[in-house]
């Protein structure tokens, strides 16, 4: 399966660019939108810094990049707060075998929704209730593993709870009148 476009002449022109393999743990909107179905807008791919960070390449494909304005589409390295502590063990490849040296990756359903928990933006939360209504999502799945891999990683951890409990409320309506 191959991206639809822009993105597929986008990431073609990275991986010609591309001198090495280079491996991305997307997550974010281009996730939601390109794995999960999502018709939401998005114009990045919002990937994790602390795997590879390749300064030129960001100059050529990142925001008002050459690239940027030819496609309108960019790269998006992202710092975020807090991540799942093993949330690599979990990834999933998307569009294997389309470039010969990117490597896109996903962060599962649950570890996405983690990481936008202390941001808990408006764009955040209809993120998490389109995967629940796309996805059968586990809210007791995602408790424990915001209790073990990512409770301790924040700043405020009332808040944190209480962002939680209201997420796990939205999924459950939004599961409850799924198929309605």
């Amino acid at each position: 399966m191959l991206p639809p476009e822009p993105w597929l002449s986008f990431l073609l022109e990275i991986d010609e660019f591309l001198d090495v393999e280079h491996t991305f743990h997307c997550l974010g909107g281009f996730v939601v939108t390109q794995l999960y179905g999502s018709e939401r807008s998005t114009s990045d791919v919002d990937f994790l810094t602390l795997v590879q960070r390749n300064d030129a390449l960001m100059k050529f494909a990142g925001l008002g990049s050459p690239l940027y304005q030819k496609h309108k589409v960019y790269l998006d390295p992202v710092g975020v707060a807090i991540i799942p502590d093993d949330y690599a063990d979990r990834l999933t490849p998307i569009y294997p075998d389309c470039f010969e040296k990117i490597r896109l990756f996903s962060m599962d359903p649950y570890d996405i929704i983690l990481s936008k928990l202390e941001r808990n933006s408006s764009r955040d939360r209809d993120d998490v209730e389109y995967l629940a209504q796309a996805l059968d999502l586990n809210v007791t799945l995602l408790k424990h593993r915001y209790e073990q891999e990512v409770r301790y990683q924040v700043k405020n951890e009332r808040r944190e709870d209480q962002t939680l409990n209201l997420w796990i409320e939205m999924i459950e309506e939004s599961q409850a009148h799924k198929g309605e």
